[in-house]
């Protein structure tokens, strides 16, 4: 069944109900602050701080603009990018252009104007809709991109090369088009994170998107009755495809534009949000918030808050101890996936097996997996090897790119790039990325299991470790440390605190500096290794020795 059934099945049963709420926090703050400044009346939040809409206003949102593709000649097969950020309009948009039979593509908003101008040409959209905070990086190109005809605008203060999106679907139709779809047409594009270069395009269908939300909906049994708090970016298959758990029973979202522990925690307690997806960086700075003081969950009511999970990335043991200390009640789930994979669920933890923290987990709803190593042979139970997944969410292919397509698909299975190994009871664990493996005087290092290690040192907010060259080695583990606010950690410290690992794996080289994350919480170890190459390392430490 297309996804696009479900949105109009809770249309129909659930009209009046709300579907979406979007909070800002930065602009009730500002308005607060105006008004206390000019102490006009008591502070109290603006009106727009706070917005939503029912699940009929989402239906009749994405048919006005189904209707005003069709009527400018998009077509089935067709495509369509959005540039927004997080907003109430985001998916009606989405589904508008699905309802068409189009592909929907959305792209990342901190793409440069080149990369945008990259994606738009890689996937051969046709239209693109984009809002304020982008309308400097479209002017640097849209006129050096012929194949987008249409350029609508979300918001005020319409570009004059661009046309008022939110003035045009006024006048379109609220009706559904009278569009046939099946599971196996296409339905979006998805851009790869670009770790190993330029973005891939990646093509799923409408049976890819349905399995998403049933899998979700499996793995996390929600209900009419539950309230999932969305922080992540609409543009990336994580947070969508979380949401299209509550989307298939009709259960309420909050977007939050916001990701200050306080934020997450007031819309928790204001919205009565039962469900919390959460990235590392964020889960531990609601930690340390708490901590240091700076937060009393006293202030909150968060007793309905039911299930946090964590996906995108590896997830530190040591976080989710520190963390179910803290919220001894919460049911506590991780989920792995990838873009080419629609994103989270192929494997999981499940919320029966806290004890085995640490672990991805199982293959989740509808899917397979193994572990193989570089002849594709499945390796033995206890050895590494490229974990690879099967199932009706697997990608179709990387658009216009039939190479990197037969390297990573065979047979129905994605080897997905990621270094594995499984227990004795079954459960995957995740060793490394392929590509980020270090070997170092013939010895393969993980970069993963050194950084949980480090982790384990209060005195560290973040960590990554990286292959730098070496010139008797090949290459050396390089710890790069971001310390907490307000501590202090010296080398001989780490050195001392790294007694207890194996003394090849212990980092030969120690960098105190910020630990950068792409949206989605993964570590841009591409960047750390062009900063910190061989040449880079002895630049900087002439630079702290002056």
């Amino acid at each position: 069944m297309p996804i696009t059934e479900i949105l109009k099945k809770n249309s129909d049963f659930y009209p009046n109900d709300i579907a979406l709420v979007e909070i800002n926090p930065k602009l009730e703050n500002q308005i607060r602050t105006t008004w206390r400044e000019y102490s006009l009346i008591e502070a109290k939040p603006n009106a727009d701080y706070r917005k939503e809409i029912t699940w009929s206003e989402f239906n009749k949102k994405a048919n006005r603009f189904a209707n005003l593709l069709l009527s400018r000649g998009i077509k089935k097969g067709d495509k369509v990018a959005i540039l927004l950020m997080n907003c109430l309009e985001w998916l009606p948009i989405y589904f508008g252009i699905l309802k068409t039979g189009a592909l929907a593509v959305p792209l990342n908003y901190r793409y440069t104007a080149e990369e945008i101008k990259y994606c738009l040409n890689l996937s051969d959209s046709d239209v693109i809709i984009f809002g304020p905070e982008f309308t400097g990086r479209i002017e640097e190109i849209y006129h050096r991109i012929p194949r987008v005809k249409m350029w609508f605008y979300a918001g005020e203060d319409c570009p004059t090369f661009a046309e008022s999106y939110d003035r045009l679907v006024t006048y379109c139709s609220s009706k559904a088009p009278d569009i046939k779809l099946c599971d196996s047409d296409e339905a979006a594009i998805y851009f790869s994170s670009g770790t190993t270069g330029f973005p891939k395009a990646i093509i799923h269908n409408h049976e890819s998107l349905m399995h998403a939300a049933m899998t979700e909906q499996n793995h996390h049994g929600q209900t009419k009755e539950d309230v999932f708090l969305c922080i992540p970016p609409l543009y990336h298959t994580g947070a969508k495809m979380h949401w299209f758990g509550s989307f298939l029973v009709g259960g309420r979202a909050v977007l939050l534009k916001g990701i200050e522990p306080e934020w997450i925690l007031k819309a928790v307690s204001d919205e009565h949000c039962t469900i919390v997806w959460l990235l590392v960086p964020w889960a531990q700075d609601i930690l340390d918030a708490i901590d240091s003081g700076k937060i009393n969950l006293d202030d909150y009511n968060l007793s309905q808050w039911r299930l946090m999970h964590i996906g995108a990335q590896p997830v530190p043991p040591s976080l989710i101890n520190r963390w179910k200390n803290v919220f001894p009640n919460h049911q506590y789930d991780t989920n792995y996936g990838l873009s080419e994979s629609i994103g989270p669920g192929c494997v999981h933890l499940g919320v029966e097996n806290i004890h085995k923290v640490g672990a991805i987990g199982k293959a989740g709803y509808g899917w397979k997996v193994k572990i193989v190593d570089e002849h594709k042979n499945e390796v033995k139970q206890g050895e590494v090897g490229e974990l690879a997944v099967k199932g009706p969410g697997v990608m179709n292919c990387y658009y216009k790119d039939e190479k990197a397509t037969a390297e990573v698909l065979a047979d129905g299975w994605l080897f997905t790039g990621d270094m594995a190994q499984e227990d004795e009871d079954g459960f995957i664990f995740l060793v490394d990325r392929k590509k980020d493996v270090i070997i170092s005087g013939g010895e393969n290092l993980y970069p993963v299991q050194i950084e949980d290690f480090l982790r384990k040192n209060d005195k560290i907010k973040d960590v990554a470790v990286i292959g730098i060259p070496d010139a008797r080695l090949g290459e050396i583990a390089a710890a790069v440390i971001e310390v907490k606010p307000d501590m202090q950690l010296t080398e001989e410290e780490l050195e001392d605190f790294c007694f207890d690992l194996p003394r090849y794996k212990r980092p030969r080289k120690i960098i105190f500096a910020d630990v950068p994350r792409n949206p989605t919480g993964k570590i841009e170890k591409p960047k750390l290794r062009e900063i910190y190459g061989a040449k880079s390392v002895v630049a900087h430490e002439n630079e702290i020795n002056q």
